[in-house]
């Protein structure tokens, strides 16, 4: 629940609490919050700012970098990476500076992949394969970027032992999703490997990343899982859109699983798995107009139909949303009860 100080003025009009108790209580508030981010200028400013030299140093890296040499590419990736970290830890410490501190601590993270392939470029080691120039590993899929994940994966926990920054887990996530698509190449080294491979592997990747998201969300107070969930949805949720099957049946679970990762946004109280369940289920619904259906006349207007009625249960729902929502959670088993994530408040 986003609390505004209206609102506390609005309290303070209705003899709930008098007029110097609500400006206590804002001014209490507003220090309590005021390390969280929120959607302000400044704000963006920081985030953006931080993008910025996430990029250089990342997508945007090009290939005359390669002139430096893995030994040139390691000390001055290693160098940025430590100058960092140095400095977001000395705002880290200061009060209403823990934003743009742990900023500059995940921009010092997201220089480990770097700095390990300028090592193994200068070292000439390879866990599996030369994955080639550092500017491809944004764009194919090897397994000689394995080391560069786990390191990265490891910086970016280690760096949370000290900096409980929930952006942090952003460089984690993000390593986590591209390994799930370098182990295939590892995994079917021996037999070889199709994209049907791919997938499988994307999708099972997927699934452990949202139960692991999952377990840390049910564990912690602050949102550490955002980023868990989004990566892990992508791959779940790529792997399966993009298998192809000529089994009507298979498509409809296709279509009931996407419904499901609907339903499961609400028991997780995230909004991603609407918006991947409903593209799912949107692309299902145009399969059947332009191919199964493609001929019937009747096909638009039981379409029409059912979607009024779930615009209907829409305006049912805003309406009495909250008493649905207690009557629902009310016939809750306590176990499953207990199941749910905390309620995130996010100002």
């Amino acid at each position: 629940m986003h609390i505004e100080k209206s609102d506390l003025e609005w309290a303070a009009s209705q003899g709930m609490i008098d007029g110097q108790q609500a400006e206590t209580l804002w001014l209490a508030l507003s220090e309590k919050t005021a390390d969280r981010p929120r959607f302000s200028l400044v704000y963006i400013l920081y985030f953006f700012g931080a993008l910025v030299v996430i990029g250089a140093m990342g997508w945007f890296m090009t290939a005359a970098w390669e002139a430096f040499g893995g030994g040139g590419i390691f000390v001055i990736s290693a160098l940025y990476g430590a100058a960092f970290v140095g400095a977001g830890s000395r705002l880290w410490s200061r009060n209403g500076l823990k934003v743009p501190g742990g900023l500059l601590v995940t921009i010092g993270i997201c220089m480990t992949p770097l700095a390990v392939y300028g090592l193994q470029r200068w070292l000439g080691i390879w866990a599996f394969d030369d994955p080639g120039e550092y500017k491809s590993f944004h764009r194919w899929i090897k397994g000689g970027w394995l080391i560069m994940e786990i390191a990265t994966i490891g910086a970016g926990f280690l760096a949370l032992r000290f900096f409980k920054f929930p952006f942090l887990t952003a460089p984690i996530a993000f390593a986590l999703w591209y390994m799930s698509m370098d182990l295939t190449p590892i995994i079917f080294e021996s037999t070889g490997f199709s994209w049907h491979e791919r997938k499988l592997v994307s999708l099972w990747f997927g699934v452990v990343m949202i139960a692991g998201s999952y377990i840390f969300d049910h564990r912690t107070k602050e949102d550490y899982t955002f980023w868990g969930y989004l990566f892990g949805a992508i791959a779940f949720w790529g792997g399966l859109t993009l298998m192809k099957s000529d089994s009507e049946f298979s498509k409809f679970l296709y279509f009931l699983t996407n419904v499901s990762l609907m339903g499961l946004s609400v028991f997780l109280q995230r909004k991603i798995f609407v918006i991947f369940g409903a593209i799912g289920s949107f692309g299902y619904i145009g399969y059947l107009a332009f191919e199964v259906f493609t001929d019937s006349i009747f096909f638009p207007f039981i379409l029409t139909i059912v979607g009024t009625m779930i615009l209907t249960c829409g305006i049912l729902l805003h309406r009495h949303g909250k008493k649905i929502e207690q009557r629902f959670i009310s016939a809750m088993p306590e176990w499953m009860k207990e199941l749910r994530p905390h309620v995130r408040n996010i100002p």
